[in-house]
C-alpha cells in the first residue's frame, strides 16, 4: 500500500516522498531513477539526519543508472515513531529495509549507510547476507562485537557523560534539552572545519544544544537546514535516540551471526572525523576498499562531489570485475 504525501520544502528538487506501509510501520520514502528498475541502491541516513542528507547523491546515482531508494527510517521525518524502545532494535531496523526490498520485489540491493545508517547496513549484512549484494558505508566502520555489550564497554572506558552512555543511563534528559533547542542544536552540529579543542565537561550533545555559539562553518544553506529543523520539531528526538538505547540489545541479537562480511565493500572515512578509523576493518570485511576524504563527519554533505566520484568509481569497478 502506498500513498503520495505533500512534498516538503524542496530547495534542490529533492524527490517527492511516498508513504509505504511495511513491517508494521509506515516509512516515508524518496525515490529517483525508477526507470532503472533492477538496479536498486538504498541510502540509509544517520543521526540526527534525514533522507534529505543524501540530496547530493540521489541525482548522480540515478543518472548513473540506479533505482535510488531513500527512506526516512523509523523515528524520522514522516515515518512512524513507535513508542516502545525495543521497536528500534537492529532486528526492527533491518527488518524495515528487508520489507522495503520485498515491496519493490527485489531479491537484493546495494546498501549505502552513513553514521547510524552505516551501523544498520553492517547489521543488515550480518543478519540478512543474501539480501545485500554490495556495501558502501561512510564514517562508521564495522564495529567488532567484543566480550562486553557496547554501552557497558563505553561506560567503562569513556564514562557516564559520553553521549551514547548518557542516552541509555538517563533516558529522556537529553531528549528534552534537544527538543527545547532543536534549531540551535542542529545549526551547531551540522558544521565543518571546526577548530580542534579539548573536550568540554558534561554531555557533548546537550552542550551543543545549549551553546549560542556555532563553531566552524555551516555545511548547508539555511533553506536546507530548515528541512532538518522542521522534521525534528515535528517528531522530537526520542524515536531517533532510541536507536542508541538498543545497542546492548543489538549486541545480544547479533550473538549468533557470522561476524565476517564477505560482500564487496567500500568504506569512506573523513580524515577529520571524530570517529576513529578501524585498524581491524579488513579482518571482518576482507573484500573492503578504503577511501579517505579531507573532511569531518558529514562526509556526503561536506564533500558531495568527491563522495559521488568515490562511490561511482567503485561501483563501476565492481560492475566490470
Amino acid at each position: 500500500m502506498t500513498k503520495v504525501i505533500n512534498s516538503m520544502l524542496n530547495p534542490t528538487d529533492f524527490p517527492k516522498p511516498t508513504l509505504i506501509s511495511i513491517n508494521g510501520v509506515e516509512l516515508e520514502v524518496f525515490e529517483a531513477g525508477q526507470h532503472n528498475a533492477g538496479k536498486p541502491i538504498v541510502l540509509c541516513h544517520g543521526w540526527p539526519e534525514h533522507a534529505f542528507s543524501w540530496r547530493h547523491q540521489v541525482p548522480a546515482l540515478a543518472a548513473a543508472g540506479y533505482h535510488v531508494i531513500v527512506p526516512n527510517q523509523r523515528g524520522y521525518g514522516n515515518s512512524s515513531c513507535p513508542t516502545e524502545v525495543t521497536d528500534y532494535d537492529i532486528e526492527h531496523l533491518t527488518g524495515d529495509l528487508i520489507a522495503l526490498l520485498d515491496h519493490y520485489e527485489y531479491e537484493d540491493a546495494t546498501f549505502v549507510g552513513h553514521d547510524w545508517g552505516a551501523m544498520v547496513v553492517w547489521g543488515l549484512t550480518l543478519l540478512h547476507p543474501n539480501r545485500v549484494n554490495k556495501v558502501i558505508n561512510l564514517a562508521l566502520p564495522y564495529q567488532e562485537r567484543g566480550e562486553k555489550p557496547w554501552i557497558e564497554f563505553m561506560e567503562e572506558f569513556l564514562g557516564g557523560d559520553y553521549y551514547f552512555v548518557h542516552f541509555n543511563r538517563q533516558p529522556g534528559v537529553a531528549d528534552a534539552v534537544l527538543e527545547e533547542n532543536t534549531s540551535q542544536f542542529l545549526r551547531n552540529i551540522f558544521r565543518k572545519n571546526v577548530p580542534p579543542a579539548p573536550p568540554e565537561p558534561g554531555m557533548m550533545m546537550i552542550n551543543l544544544a545549549r551553546s549560542e555559539t556555532s563553531l566552524g562553518e555551516p555545511i548547508m544553506s539555511d533553506d536546507e537546514l530548515a528541512i532538518f529543523v522542521s522534521a525534528f520539531e515535528s517528531t522530537g528526538f526520542t524515536g531517533s535516540i532510541n536507536w542508541y538505547r538498543n545497542l546492548d540489545r543489538n549486541w545480544h541479537l547479533l550473538a549468533d551471526a557470522n561476524p565476517i562480511i564477505q560482500q564487496p565493500a567500500l568504506m569512506i572515512y573523513g580524515d577529520r572525523d571524530l570517529i576513529p578509523k578501524s585498524d581491524k576493518l579488513a579482518e571482518f570485511v576482507p573484500n573492503v576498499e578504503v577511501v579517505s576524504l579531507d573532511c569531518g563527519h558529514w562526509i556526503q554533505q561536506e564533500k558531495p562531489e568527491e563522495t559521488n566520484q568515490a562511490i561511482l568509481k567503485w561501483l563501476e569497478q565492481q560492475r566490470t570485475t
